[in-house]
């Protein structure tokens, strides 16, 4: 049986604990963007779920941390 890679995480969603359950990779991707930005990893939550009209919590989170690096990327970080 294959082990899971998501790592469960408790935070404040809008007032209300919540537990999600993402990559690694995803945990790292919102605190970089939270040192960047100056904010707790709730406060970035709070705006990912905001921004999103479907879906839950984790979903929004992934979503809001893809668009985050996209709009930081540059041509010269493209491949040809």
């Amino acid at each position: 049986m294959a082990t899971s890679r998501l790592l469960s995480r408790n935070i404040v969603v809008q007032s209300r604990r919540t537990t999600m359950r993402m990559e690694p990779e995803f945990w790292d991707a919102l605190r970089e963007i939270g040192r960047r930005e100056g904010l707790r990893s709730s406060e970035l939550a709070d705006h990912a779920v905001l921004a999103q009209s479907e879906g839950g919590c984790t979903s929004a989170v992934r979503v809001f941390v893809l668009a985050y690096f996209r709009g930081t990327a540059t041509t010269s970080d493209t491949v040809d």
